[in-house]
């Protein structure tokens, strides 16, 4: 068995990206062999497959019966990933504010601003557990 020296290896993540980002391109749920498609075929099938089993275990994805197998679609957009994977991360730390503390004081001053400002949106009367701007989905 061959090892795939670190160098050639890809970033963490980045076939999880590349399968999300045709789901999110799709006008519909697509089959493994449908990403693979999409992908020009830079990956085996069965390494789609694996991807998207993988998803779909971590709830990025939603999957139904198409034929005998399945067809995935993604749950949230990238910002409601982005937005689902700091929550996960945040659940699990046994001390949230020292987490949120090291998350806030790494801020830029325009994400701190704009955190800010999103904060009191939500705090404002008539607005509480209403959808973020721009989020589509509810906080």
């Amino acid at each position: 068995m061959s090892e795939t020296s670190p160098a050639a290896r890809r970033p963490a993540g980045e076939l999880e990206a590349s399968v999300l980002a045709a789901l999110w391109a799709a006008e519909g749920p697509l089959t493994p062999a449908e990403v693979q498609g999409e992908l020009d075929g830079r990956l085996a099938r069965t390494t789609v497959t694996t991807i998207l089993s993988r998803l779909h275990d971590k709830g990025a994805v939603s999957r139904t019966r198409a034929g005998r197998g399945f067809a995935y679609s993604p749950i949230h957009d990238s910002a409601g990933l982005t937005a689902q994977r700091m929550r996960t991360e945040l659940d699990k730390q046994d001390d949230r504010t020292t987490a949120l503390a090291r998350f806030v004081s790494e801020l830029t001053s325009e994400d701190e601003q704009l955190l800010r400002s999103l904060l009191d949106e939500a705090d404002a009367p008539g607005t509480a557990g209403g959808p973020l701007p721009g989020s589509g989905t509810a906080p």
